[in-house]
């Protein structure tokens, strides 16, 4: 079992996204996530990895039919307060998903594989519950911000110690183990550190800024492209015996096993 939340990491991941001064931050990271998801209204999205809700209740505003998948209890108490009976939650592994195949038109993996134990296996779940296309959200190792969190969390305790983080062909290797050549798309976020946001701000919602690869967030959308396993039948045949008139040849009678 990767990494799971407990109370106080559930509370404190909660109320980051809650604060006025990081709302910037997780404005840019949802405008990604709809400008590669390109959800509809009334497709069904499982968030495997739901946290708290957050992403959860933006895609219910959305008028999407939302479920969401959590290792942690702690996490999905606090989902379940913001979305009530709006939301169907399931506590479980993104690597062992109780889902039937194709029960969803999309799924969402959001600064989930970070944390889980086995990746390939993870998005092998998403690929086999999802018809569509899967989203991936990422934390970038080769953003300036990666690089402060893993050096400050060589200091102090933090969340990040226990997280793994990606860069944009890791995420791309990773899918085509297991999709092989399939279409996708990306993008990255929160390139420049917080002190020049100021700055940046309009900056950073450029589409040709965020098609380079070392932004703090990576967005990745996998369309999934239906695929067909074939097998050989043997036919066989039995010969009948038949009188045939002189001069013309014998025609063997094929006869189809299981007729």
């Amino acid at each position: 079992m990767g990494y799971v939340f407990d109370y106080n990491a559930a509370r404190q991941y909660d109320d980051w996204y809650q604060h006025p001064k990081n709302r910037f931050v997780a404005e840019l990271e949802d405008e990604l996530v709809l400008r590669l998801l390109e959800p509809v209204r009334g497709e069904r999205v499982l968030d495997i990895g739901c946290g708290t809700g957050r992403h959860l209740l933006m895609f219910s505003e959305l008028g999407l039919d939302i479920t969401g998948l959590d290792a942690s209890p702690h996490m999905l108490g606090i989902a379940q307060r913001k979305l009530g009976h709006r939301v169907e939650l399931h506590e479980g592994l993104a690597e062992d998903l109780p889902f039937e195949d194709n029960s969803f038109d999309m799924a969402t993996l959001i600064t989930t594989l970070e944390f889980v134990d086995d990746v390939q296996k993870a998005i092998q779940e998403a690929c086999r519950v999802a018809e569509n296309r899967i989203f991936f959200g990422v934390l970038n190792r080769y953003a300036i911000k990666g690089l402060e969190r893993r050096i400050r969390g060589i200091f102090s305790e933090s969340i990040y110690n226990r997280a793994r983080f990606f860069s944009v062909w890791q995420v791309k290797r990773h899918v085509q183990e297991v999709l092989g050549k399939t279409p996708l798309r990306w993008g990255t976020v929160l390139h420049l550190p917080d002190s020049f946001r100021k700055y940046t701000q309009h900056l950073e919602r450029w589409h040709l800024v965020q098609r380079f690869p070392f932004g703090c967030y990576i967005g990745m959308v996998v369309t999934l492209v239906p695929r067909y396993r074939t097998q050989n039948v043997p036919i066989g045949y039995v010969e009948q015996q038949t009188r045939a008139a002189p001069g013309l040849m014998k025609t063997p009678t094929i006869y189809r096993r299981g007729a």
